[in-house]
């Protein structure tokens, strides 16, 4: 991670216009197709959720405005990507865990398994500080039409919440929500990314 000069990036505007509003933060919400992700889970037994975090990290990867976050009163670009997930600990209460994000699924599995696993048992969230981390928050129990998320002042990490899908004879969709901060991209960025996040779901081959 590098500290940049905003006015020698394509945020140069942004910074200037959002960087100290009150609410800098935008929610756009998308129902998505994910057929192709549920037949998969259950074909080779892959998590559903880790399938999906993958192809929110893949299609992350593909949106340059996802290399830069605003941190502080800094603009700051980094080198890699890392998606959140909740996880439920032993202690029947929620922790958090990052895990860096990988092309290659079997890596991202791998290091999802085990990381989930070392924060359920720890009770530890687990960090990552040197990657862009989009936040996530799986209510699988719950149908819910979708979410906004708090803004802290803190924060300022693009954040995705998403309830149970909802399957029908042909397809199953999953309404989500995504939360930006205004200074990191537009609304035609995240609609891009939203656009991207869909043909990566339907390009999921496992072997």
């Amino acid at each position: 991670m590098q500290e940049v000069n905003p006015a020698e990036t394509t945020r140069a505007y942004a910074f200037e216009m959002w960087m100290k509003a009150p609410m800098p933060m935008v929610t756009l919400f998308r129902t998505i197709d994910v057929s192709k992700l549920r037949k998969i889970s259950k074909r080779s037994g892959l998590k559903f959720n880790m399938l999906l975090c993958w192809c929110i990290g893949k299609a992350a990867s593909q949106v340059k405005e996802f290399f830069m976050l605003p941190v502080g009163d800094r603009l700051v670009r980094y080198d890699s990507i890392a998606v959140n997930t909740i996880v439920a600990n032993k202690t029947g209460e929620v922790s958090s865990c990052d895990i860096p994000y990988s092309p290659d699924v079997a890596k991202f599995n791998a290091n999802y398994l085990r990381l989930t696993q070392q924060v359920a048992e720890t009770c530890e969230n687990h960090d990552i500080t040197d990657s862009m981390v989009i936040g996530t928050s799986a209510l699988v129990q719950y149908a819910i039409d979708g979410a906004v998320g708090m803004y802290s002042g803190i924060f300022n990490n693009p954040f995705m919440i998403w309830g149970r899908y909802r399957k029908s004879w042909f397809k199953t969709k999953l309404t989500l929500s995504f939360q930006f901060h205004h200074t990191q991209m537009d609304g035609a960025h995240a609609a891009k990314f939203l656009d991207i996040l869909q043909t990566e779901i339907n390009k999921v081959a496992i072997d």
